[in-house]
Parts: structure tokens; C-alpha cells; sequence
């Protein structure tokens, strides 16, 4: 069991803060539009943070919990790259100004780690109390896997969500965006600007990526401290690895499909787990190096496949996937006898 002082736990909050508040000041003292070079030295250097602290942490704590580590941070950062093509969409969908751009990232990030962390904080305490709950998690996780894998040619219905639908109709929402503000005065009335609009729709996909994320890496790692550091070092860097991908992600047609089969495969893992601590040790479990090594050989086959695929056929477009069909696929099908 991993025993972690409340010095260690404040510094890394601290250090978490501090990176929080450099990526935010970036984005709110100077908006403008993030070039390649910009945007590829934020990401070497959030990377280089991350992979700093699992060296630590793997010499202080053993090499053990160091793959743990990396094991959680690679699973979180593979799905934080999903996540990102939702931002696109969500950016695109409500013609998001570039310079605003940086805004409605960071505020995504911040939501995004505070969620998690909220869960991390239930999950961590749930898998104390109650074993099966390793069997839910892995439920859930395989659920997960098949809905995204049979729906990973579509894209997220943004503007149907019922969240952003209530926003829409319960506030007064001006036509264009105002000078970057979240409210304005407008002819003396109180409104909101379609900003507002854009960070609910960024906070619900926050909490569905939350909702799939943290039973996806406590399969990786039981260790609270493990969960919520790979959590935040996958986090920290989106803003600016959203700048430096937003043009590759189109070309990664094979993700959604190899993101379900590391939720899938990591739900397998946590169900034997859960039997081979409640039902019998004779069942056999999935060990943290071989995890890790299943996880980067998906990545790299699912990389170097859609890389493959568009250079053949550059009409081919990739989708971050969703976990149920759309309205417009609904509407598409059609229904039993009306053929």
C-alpha cells in the first residue's frame, strides 16, 4: 500500500496549481492565435514534466509503482486525446474565435481536473469499502467499449444535448461573441454571450469523460495518489496539444476503435481482479507491465494504421466516437414494418 505524507500531497497540489496557473495566464494575458512552434514546445515541456515525475516517483517509491504511474498516465492521456476531438467539435459546432480559444480550453482543463478529482476521491473510497465495485467498474468499462466501438463513426450531437438545448431556451444569449466576456450588457439588458453556451458544453463532456476515465486508470492502479498524478499531467497539456493536433486528429480514423478495445480489454482486467480476490486465487490476473505493454502496442497499430489508411485515402475522416447514435443516425434508420 502506497503511504503518501500530507507534504507530498500538498507539494503536488501546489506544483498541479502552479502549472494550472502558468497555462492560464498564457491564455488570459495574451489572447492570440497559437502557432505550431508555440504549441509544440508547451507539449514537449508539459511531456517532459510528466515523465520528470514518474522518474521521481518511481525512485523514491520503487519501479513498480513507476509503471503504474506511466500505465495511468499513457491510458489517460489516449483518452484525453478523445476528449480533444470533442473540443474540436464543440469549437467548431459554436465558431469559436481562435483568440478565444484558449479561454474555453483552460476552463475545460480546470473543470475537467476538479471532476476527476471528485471521483477519484469516491472511486478511491468505493474500491476500499466494497471489492465488487471492481466488478462494476469493469461492467461499466466493457459497456463503455462496445457503445463506443458500435457508434465510432459518429460524432457527439452538441447541439441536441439537453444541456445545451436548456441553456439556449431559459437564457438570453446575444447573437456574437463580445469581446471574449462570458456576460454583456446589451441595449441595458443583462445577457450572456454564446461563450457561456460553449462552457456548459464543455463541462458535460467533462463529466462524461469522467465518468469513463477514472474507472478506466483505478484499472491500472488501485493507489489514489497514482490516479490523481496521472490525471493532472494528462490534463495539463491539452490546451497546447490541442493546438499542436487539431489537424492530425483528423487522420487518426482508427482511435475510437483502439480507445474501446483498451476500455474493454481494462475492464477484463479489472473483472479478474475482483475474482481472483473474492472468488479464488487460482484465478489468474493481468499484471501492471503487461497492461502497459498492451496499451502502447494498441496506440502505435491504431496510429500507424490511420496514418496508413488516409495517406490511401485522404477522404477518410476520423470521429471521436460517441456512446449512443445521434439524432440525425436515429432519424436515418428506419423503423421495423415501415419498409
Amino acid at each position: 500500500m502506497l503511504e503518501i505524507d500530507g507534504l507530498t500531497w500538498a507539494a503536488t497540489i501546489g506544483l498541479v496549481v502552479l502549472l494550472l496557473a502558468l497555462d492560464f495566464g498564457a491564455a488570459a494575458l495574451r489572447p492570440h492565435r497559437v502557432g505550431f512552434r508555440e504549441a509544440a514546445l508547451w507539449s514537449v515541456f508539459y511531456v517532459a514534466v510528466a515523465i520528470a515525475f514518474g522518474v521521481w516517483f518511481a525512485m523514491a517509491h520503487g519501479g513498480d509503482l513507476g509503471t503504474q504511474y506511466f500505465a495511468g498516465y499513457i491510458v489517460e492521456k489516449s483518452l484525453s486525446v478523445d476528449n480533444l476531438f470533442v473540443f474540436v467539435i464543440i469549437m467548431a459546432t459554436f465558431a469559436v474565435p481562435e483568440e478565444y480559444q484558449h479561454k474555453v480550453l483552460t476552463f475545460g482543463i480546470v473543470l475537467a481536473l476538479i471532476m476527476r478529482s471528485i471521483f477519484i476521491a469516491l472511486g478511491a473510497t468505493l474500491l476500499s469499502l466494497f471489492s465488487f465495485m471492481f466488478l462494476l467498474f469493469g461492467l461499466l468499462l466493457i459497456y463503455t467499449a462496445v457503445q463506443l466501438f458500435r457508434h465510432r463513426n459518429e460524432d457527439p450531437d452538441v447541439e441536441n444535448n439537453i444541456v445545451v438545448r436548456t441553456a439556449r431556451r431559459v437564457l438570453p444569449v446575444t447573437d456574437g461573441y463580445v469581446g471574449g466576456q462570458v456576460f454583456a450588457k446589451v441595449h441595458g439588458r443583462r445577457m450572456v454571450t454564446p461563450l457561456l453556451v460553449v462552457l456548459v458544453a464543455i463541462g458535460g463532456v467533462d463529466l462524461l469523460f469522467a465518468l469513463d476515465s477514472i474507472p478506466a486508470v483505478f484499472g491500472v492502479t488501485d493507489e489514489a495518489y497514482i490516479v490523481f498524478v496521472a490525471n493532472a499531467f494528462a490534463l495539463l497539456g491539452l490546451r497546447a496539444l490541442f493546438f499542436l493536433v487539431r489537424g492530425l486528429l483528423d487522420r487518426l480514423v482508427y482511435l475510437s476503435t483502439g480507445l474501446s478495445v483498451i476500455l474493454a480489454f481494462i475492464g477484463v482486467k479489472l473483472g479478474l481482479h475482483w475474482a481472483h480476490v473474492d472468488l479464488s486465487p487460482s484465478v489468474p490476473e493481468i499484471s501492471t507491465p503487461v497492461s502497459l505493454g498492451v496499451i502502447i502496442g494498441v496506440l502505435v497499430i491504431v496510429t500507424v494504421a490511420s496514418l496508413v489508411k488516409t495517406s490511401r485515402d485522404p477522404a477518410a475522416k476520423a470521429h471521436p466516437g460517441s456512446l449512443r447514435a445521434s439524432k440525425s443516425d436515429q432519424a436515418a434508420t428506419p423503423r421495423r414494418g415501415s419498409e
